[in-house]
């Protein structure tokens, strides 16, 4: 993950691009992972952990019914955070992440492990992604930590 972390921060740092974080189930890891990268500070702007659905609302601007429709764990909750983080920071570029880590809360249709991504750079169009990581809690929200990370750096980098 930190490799992950420093690999993006030369990335970003060599573009002059500043990143912001809109996380759920992380709970701040990914900000965490790029905070312990040294002069981080020069491309990490702001994370936001929105875990109940009303700072999604109140910190994003997640719209209720978009949540309320869709559901927390969702493409379209994800993208509105995104877009969201972007909106209410410097940033150039913003990872959201939602998902169900478990060991409860699954459903049929969003079993646990389901975590949903979104990855944008400000004035494009969000990319999403739905996984479903095996595991136990802690194992479930460290691969989605990866995998936002590994997103972050094929978008910043065009290959996405």
């Amino acid at each position: 993950m930190y490799a992950l972390a420093g690999r993006l921060g030369e990335l970003l740092g060599g573009e002059g691009s500043r990143l912001a974080t809109a996380e759920s189930c992380t709970g701040g890891w990914i900000a965490q992972c790029v905070t312990s990268i040294p002069g981080s500070s020069s491309w990490f702007d702001r994370g936001f952990v929105t875990y109940s659905n009303e700072s999604k609302q109140e910190l994003l601007g997640v719209p209720a019914e978009v949540i309320a429709t869709h559901g927390a764990v969702s493409a379209e909750t994800v993208v509105a955070m995104a877009g969201g983080a972007l909106a209410h920071s410097r940033a150039d570029c913003a990872v959201a992440v939602s998902g169900i880590a478990g060991p409860e809360g699954g459903s049929p249709d969003k079993p646990v492990g389901t975590v949903w991504l979104a990855w944008q750079l400000k004035g494009t169009v969000a990319v999403t992604r739905r996984c479903r990581f095996d595991g136990d809690r802690e194992a479930v929200r460290r691969q989605a930590v990866i995998a936002a990370l590994e997103g972050l750096i094929d978008v910043c980098s065009g290959a996405s």
